[in-house]
């Protein structure tokens, strides 16, 4: 259960109430987007069978740094942990930022200046005391389960305000085959992003081979079912042109159903949720750095100076690369570079399953096996490129941002290479 509830923790956060509005700029047949939505899920079950393998073959915490250092040897696995250290916390995290004072119901004169001073105030939180977070994080995520459902039941006993038109004709097919529907997925895939959260932590549980498939799998599953019915309710109940490019979805979707006033106190409370969001993100991305600095001298500042201590000098550090994408980045730039970066460490592991496959090392020690193998592993990975290669045919210049990233990486691997003449252990 404590498995299920951290992936569900780290999966609800910005994407589901922020992205529908960039996927309405390019796409406005409702079949098709609620198609790209399920899509997406299908997209995090695949991700989801294919980590619970591999995870209950290497059992180590770390995520794609333990598996692809594992799998592929330690260049990969650090390119992996380098985009981690970089941008797969620190972006949602600056994301989440901007998402909070977006969703304040009151104008803000500079919404980066605010959004840079909370993650200061939450990770300054972080520095202090670990046992608060952790209650706080746990009733967060309870609370964003809650508001959810709740949007949903309302949103289906409330009279239509928009007819949706579920006709899957020419439109329906054309808009499914276009560029601007696979970008859209990437927007989709980062809502679903978390679904690999347990992987993090694989050596915590007590019996691995049976406690990491559920929770990767379980807690995916429960997401999707939430994602797609909330973003019924939201075309349900607002005309498309009123969502188009707007960040504030649910607080736009809330004041149609309940009217201005609730509406306000809507936003206020997703603003609350987020800001638990990026509580989650502050709490773990550091603990990747950390892991990092344990086997890479050049990281080496960055470790905790005693066993067992908060890293907090990661901590920090994942606050000021966050403070840089908010300063550099549009929230919609951000989103795309984020994503496909992401999404090429994910692919790398799913490709894993079948070099794992390969080397017989399931049969004694009790690994779980993805079903209907490899028919997830080819879905997962075909869909991955086909978003992948669109990025880069559609958002050159986020996507160009991404393979600078992965240059700079591949330096300091070789830095530190000739700095401290590593051996790493596989």
């Amino acid at each position: 259960m404590t498995g299920v509830a951290i992936v569900v923790a780290n999966m609800i956060g910005t994407g589901v109430f922020t992205s529908l509005g960039f996927q309405l700029k390019d796409l406005n047949n409702v079949p098709a987007i609620l198609t790209l939505w399920v899509m997406g899920g299908i997209l995090a079950l695949s991700g989801a069978f294919s980590y619970a393998e591999v995870g209950t073959v290497i059992k180590k915490s770390g995520g794609e740094f333990a598996f692809l250092s594992t799998i592929y040897g330690p260049l990969v696995g650090y390119l992996s942990g380098w985009v981690s250290l970089t941008v797969g916390f620190a972006a949602p995290i600056a994301l989440s930022a901007i998402a909070v004072v977006e969703y304040f119901p009151y104008e803000s004169a500079n919404v980066k200046l605010i959004g840079i001073a909370l993650i200061a105030l939450i990770t300054l939180i972080h520095v202090q005391n670990l046992r608060t977070s952790s209650k706080f994080q746990n009733i967060g995520t309870l609370l964003k389960v809650i508001l959810i459902v709740g949007i949903i039941i309302f949103g289906m006993a409330t009279p239509v305000q928009t007819h949706i038109d579920f006709d899957l004709g020419a439109n329906y097919f054309r808009e499914i085959g276009s560029t601007a529907f696979a970008v859209a997925l990437i927007y989709v895939s980062y809502s679903y992003s978390g679904w690999n959260a347990a992987a993090y932590i694989t050596e915590e549980f007590k019996k691995p081979s049976k406690s990491l498939p559920i929770a990767l799998v379980g807690g995916t599953f429960l997401v999707t079912v939430l994602y797609v019915l909330l973003q019924y309710i939201f075309l349900r109940n607002v005309p498309l042109d009123e969502l188009v490019g707007q960040i504030d979805i649910g607080s736009i979707a809330a004041k149609k159903m309940l009217g201005e006033q609730y509406g306000n106190l809507f936003g206020v409370a997703i603003s609350l949720l987020l800001i638990s969001g990026i509580s989650a993100m502050v709490w773990v991305g550091p603990r990747v750095t950390s892991s990092m600095a344990k086997v890479y001298g050049l990281w080496g500042y960055f470790k905790p100076i005693k066993q067992g201590e908060i890293p907090k000098r990661a901590l920090w550090l994942q606050f000021s690369i966050s403070c840089f994408l908010i300063l550099t980045g549009t929230f919609e730039q951000i989103l795309v570079y984020c994503g496909v970066l992401l999404s090429i460490s994910s692919l790398l592991v799913v490709v894993g399953v079948f070099k794992l496959r390969k080397s017989g090392n399931h049969q004694d020690n009790g690994a779980y096996k993805s079903p209907l193998f490899p028919l997830f592993q080819i879905l997962y990975i075909g869909l991955s490129l086909w978003m992948i290669i669109f990025v880069f045919m559609n958002n050159t210049y986020e996507a160009m941002a991404g393979l600078f990233n992965l240059i700079l990486g591949l330096a300091t691997y070789y830095i530190n290479k000739r700095m401290y003449n590593t051996k790493i252990k596989q």
